[in-house]
Formats: structure tokens, C-alpha cells, sequence
């Protein structure tokens, strides 16, 4: 017993040189199709609050189904879904980033969908129309139930995330040039961030440069301690050509891209930034590949990792 409480102000000394915790991130969906119940959808809020906005809505009501089986929640996944989650953040218009959303819409609560103008108009034409389901939404067909209010944000502009502290930004991408994806970077009052990337491919092979150009904005937050974790795709392991990417990222090209970061943050590595893989490919053993080759060949030396649907991860 002694020993139990002579413990205690050194637990509490440990536990004060930890890095406060900022965000929680909450994944209710971490593939890139193959598995209806578990596709691209991340809950991201401040830490402690029930006060999410959803990074995509590939997957929503199983996910949170699996949240509450390991505690995370403790209440029904109806009031998670209409209570918890804020609003929604759509990267662009593929059905493993919304379907979710479009067939949970009935049971859902009133809240924006922020997304870029072309991602809005994918979601009032081709899905919340009459023919392929009810218009939940404020514009479109009538009648329009109005459940979701469109909130179009261009490129590169700054929003506040209603009913929340926290505000956005979005930055566009590109997915098998001409076509557009886009990221967004979520920010506190501290001005902390977490960077979440829909899909897109390397500059070099989409002959673009949309990445560049977001590793441009982000380094000076990354340089400054204020970013804590990038989320971002790789679909694919290397092998796969680059002319069959359709738009995605391998571990190899993933490490092209972040030696633009590093160089733009003047860093030699990146050892102290978390990321966070998503869109993960299932099939064959294409999933255990990309592990391998993220973590054996990590120049940068940056800290992934792999997110578990259901489960908490602390920013």
C-alpha cells in the first residue's frame, strides 16, 4: 500500500510532461470501398466535447454502433448521430465518402454540409434528387425536406463550424486531373490544427500542383508546434503502376509528398508529426503491404498510424 500512493506524485509528474490533449478523433469508417460498413468517416472535435464535425460520411451508423461497443459513447447511436455530429465536411462527390450520409438522412438531425461549390452540386443533383432517393436537403428538387443546410466555401477560404469553436478551411485537390477532391484544415481558438486530406494524388502524376501548394500553407503551423496530425490516403501499395492509380497515393509516393513539407518547414524529419493513414484499399493482402512499406521505408522518420474504426484517437 505503501508503495501504491509513493507512486502517485510520480504518475502525476509523468503525467504532466504528456502533450495536452486538443482534439479527439473518432473513426467510424477507415476504407476506400470494398466494405459498405466501414468506409471514410472520421469525428473530429475539440477534446471532452460532444461537439464533432464528420470528416466525410462514407459510414456513419456503423460506426458509431462500434464506437458505443468500446465505450466510446455512452449514449444511443440515434443521439450521436443527431445530437453529437455538428455538421459534415464532404471532400468530393464518390459514394465511400457520403453514401452514409445519404442513407442515414431520415434519421439525422438538422445541420450544414460545408464543401467546396462542386462538391455541393454532385450532392443536390445526383443524390438528394427525387429519382435516387429525397431531397433532405435546402436546395434542389422540391419538395426539399431542408434538413441539410449547403454551405458552398471556395477554395482556400476560412468558415466557422457552427455550433462549435472551431473553424475550417478547404483547399482543393486533385483526383485524376481535371477532377477535384479537397482537404480541409480544422483549427481551435490556440489555432491547433489537424489536417484532413480526401482523395488525391501526387503532384507529380496528377501534374498538378495542388499539394504543393497546401504543404506551403501548412508548414508554417507544422514549424510552429500548432499541427497536430495530418490524415491523409494511401489506396495503393507500390507496385501498382502509376498509370492505375486513378488518383491515389502509394507509401512511395506518399514520402515524395512529405519531403515537400519537410523542405517547406525547413526540417531535416518529421519525427514529431502523426500521420494518420486512411483509405486503405482492402483486397488481397494489399493492406499488409502498405504497412510494410510505410513503416520499413520511413525516411522522414514520421509517426503513422493506423486508425481503428470505433476507437478514439487523442490529439
Amino acid at each position: 500500500m505503501k508503495l501504491k500512493y509513493a507512486l502517485l506524485p510520480l504518475a502525476f509528474a509523468v503525467q504532466g510532461l504528456l502533450p495536452a490533449q486538443s482534439f479527439d478523433l473518432i473513426p467510424l469508417g477507415i476504407y476506400g470501398g470494398g466494405d459498405e460498413s466501414n468506409l471514410s468517416a472520421y469525428l473530429l472535435g475539440e477534446h471532452g466535447k460532444n461537439e464533432y464535425i464528420s470528416l466525410d460520411a462514407g459510414t456513419l451508423r456503423a460506426g458509431i454502433n462500434k464506437a458505443i461497443e468500446n465505450g466510446i459513447f455512452e449514449v444511443s447511436n440515434k443521439t450521436v448521430l443527431q445530437d453529437y455530429i455538428k455538421g459534415y465536411f464532404i471532400s468530393h462527390g464518390h459514394l465511400d465518402h457520403l453514401s452514409g450520409l445519404v442513407i442515414n438522412s431520415p434519421d439525422d438531425g438538422a445541420k450544414p454540409i460545408y464543401a467546396l461549390p462542386t462538391t455541393i452540386a454532385i450532392l443536390r443533383d445526383k443524390y438528394f434528387t427525387n429519382d435516387a432517393w429525397s431531397n433532405f436537403a435546402n436546395e434542389g428538387e422540391q419538395p426539399a425536406i431542408g434538413k441539410y443546410t449547403y454551405r458552398r466555401v471556395k477554395e482556400d477560404d476560412s468558415f466557422n463550424i457552427e455550433n462549435t469553436s472551431l473553424r475550417g478551411k478547404i483547399f482543393r485537390l486533385s483526383h485524376v486531373n481535371p477532377y477535384s477532391s479537397s482537404a480541409v484544415l480544422i483549427q481551435n481558438k490556440e489555432n491547433e490544427a489537424v489536417l484532413y486530406l480526401g482523395d488525391t494524388g501526387a503532384d507529380r502524376v496528377e501534374k498538378s500542383d495542388r499539394l504543393q501548394h497546401l504543404w506551403k500553407e501548412v508548414a508554417p503551423l507544422y514549424a510552429a508546434g500548432k499541427l497536430k496530425a495530418i490524415l491523409i490516403e494511401v489506396s495503393f501499395e507500390n507496385s501498382r503502376a502509376e498509370t492505375a492509380l486513378f488518383g491515389h497515393l502509394t507509401p512511395k509516393l506518399l514520402n515524395e509528398e512529405l519531403q515537400k513539407l519537410a523542405k517547406e518547414a525547413k526540417r531535416k524529419n518529421l519525427s514529431d508529426l502523426k500521420i494518420i493513414v486512411t483509405h486503405l484499399k482492402p483486397g488481397g493482402n494489399n493492406i499488409s503491404l502498405i504497412k510494410q512499406q510505410l513503416l520499413g521505408d520511413n525516411p522522414l522518420n514520421v509517426q503513422y498510424h493506423f486508425p481503428v474504426q470505433g476507437g478514439r484517437i487523442l490529439l
